[in-house]
């Protein structure tokens, strides 16, 4: 019986390691907020072990996608970001390992606050700039973006709200923010690990996950999303606020 709930239990992992990663090839982002919001909201593993194991999914999927794309070179523009995004991922690996220890009902919570807060952004993005934002934007964003990268593996939600603003081609949008996850999960694995907080568990999960991640990135990369901008953008949107207030609610009536 019990090792019939393990099985059943992983294979949900990885359903939604499927469907996030596709999210992240034809968006370019989501894959963490998506992954675990779902993983927040029926608890289907502790979510500590999900962030870690979700560092090493995100890191697997933007080199893929990067790799089948040919489109592995940094802008300029996103200098500023990364640079900016390397510190806050640094204070948001501290901070998570406090609230780990102290409140993980409270982490829960700012996690599905984080996601709503991303979809509703996100589906109210307006029109694009007449020109690029200065580097002093794309620094802070990067400094918000690392913060929330340390913490959830998430950096998302101030990174798609500033790149898909900016009049550039969806195309260097999505090659950007893939360039800017990827680094910034390499080095938040260079953080968990040596400090201990990488578990076998999540190692378990991460393993498990690498081989669906290269056959569906793969798949997407080479081919057009099947769906309108403005439709998979309304569908992730509805999902992430969904998993967001269902993590927020149960982590509430938990601490009570």
């Amino acid at each position: 019986m019990q090792l019939s709930a393990q099985l059943w239990t992983h294979a949900t992992f990885l359903v939604f390691v499927a469907g996030a990663v596709y999210a992240q090839a034809l968006t370019g982002f989501a894959l963490a907020l998506i992954l675990l919001g779902l993983i927040g909201a029926t608890n289907l593993v502790p979510l500590t072990d999900a962030v870690n194991a979700t560092t090493i999914i995100g890191l697997s999927t933007a080199w893929t996608f990067l790799w089948r794309r040919r489109a592995l070179n940094v802008e300029r523009l996103i200098v500023p970001t990364l640079v900016a995004s390397a510190v806050g991922i640094v204070a948001g690996a501290l901070l998570l390992t406090w609230l780990a220890d102290t409140a993980y009902e409270a982490l829960r919570l700012i996690l599905g606050i984080s996601i709503v807060g991303c979809a509703l952004s996100l589906w109210r993005t307006s029109k694009p700039l007449p020109a690029l934002s200065s580097p002093r934007v794309f620094a802070v964003t990067g400094g918000i973006a690392g913060l929330m990268a340390g913490m959830f593996s998430a950096p998302g939600p101030p990174l798609v709200y500033l790149l898909y603003r900016q009049p550039l081609s969806l195309a260097r949008i999505q090659n950007a923010l893939m360039v800017i996850f990827g680094l910034g999960t390499a080095l938040r694995l260079l953080i968990v690990v040596p400090s201990g907080q990488f578990s076998p568990l999540a190692l378990q999960l991460a393993a498990e996950a690498l081989p669906v991640v290269f056959f569906v990135t793969s798949y997407a990369a080479r081919r057009p999303s099947p769906l309108s901008p403005k439709l998979l953008k309304g569908l992730i949107c509805a999902l992430l606020i969904t998993t967001g207030l269902g993590m927020g609610l149960s982590a509430i009536l938990a601490m009570r």
